[in-house]
């Protein structure tokens, strides 16, 4: 698995964590578990990935991470104000010190001409800091945006991990393009 990238990054963000001894929890929508599979892959990520959140319905948003329905209601389910929340319920659902959440239009449908396909939210957040959120547009089928999602995600993660992005796109000039 050497030289797959996405086991490289996920590889990458397990000594990152290992370092700081924070644990880290996801919240996923689109990408399906796409991220925690991705971080299960790599052997010994027990110490350091505490549990994943797969909320693909807006249902299972509202149940397991405690997201307001009149925030879905307000905002949809592929808006900043979700992921926002959503992050937030991953890590009042959580032991961990670190939490991703995901949620976008992978596609081949279901995107508009405000949020196209590939419209992507991703939001942070590190237990005692505000959350923070970037909107991201990806392109080319259903199965490249999620592997795109996942790669960026991963990438977010291990520099959140590092400490660049702990203040959105602030510390060390991170930026989220």
């Amino acid at each position: 698995m050497d030289n797959n990238p996405i086991y490289s990054l996920a590889e990458s963000l397990g000594a990152k964590l290992l370092k700081r001894q924070w644990q880290l929890t996801l919240a996923e929508s689109c990408t399906g578990g796409g991220i925690a599979q991705a971080i299960t892959d790599v052997a010994g990520s027990s110490a350091w990935f505490d549990r994943g959140f797969v909320t693909y319905s807006n249902a299972a948003k509202v149940d397991m991470l405690g997201l307001p329905p009149s925030t879905l209601a307000s905002f949809g389910a592929v808006s900043q104000e979700t992921a926002l929340a959503m992050v937030a319920g991953a890590l009042a659902h959580s032991a961990a010190d670190l939490a991703i959440a995901v949620t976008g239009i992978a596609g081949p449908g279901g995107g508009s001409e405000e949020k196209p396909v590939g419209t992507v939210f991703i939001a942070w957040q590190l237990r005692g800091h505000e959350g923070a959120c970037v909107r991201k547009q990806f392109s080319g089928d259903r199965l490249s945006v999620r592997r795109q999602v996942v790669a960026f995600c991963l990438q977010l993660t291990r520099d959140v991990a590092e400490g660049i992005a702990l203040d959105p796109f602030v510390e060390k000039g991170f930026s989220p393009s």
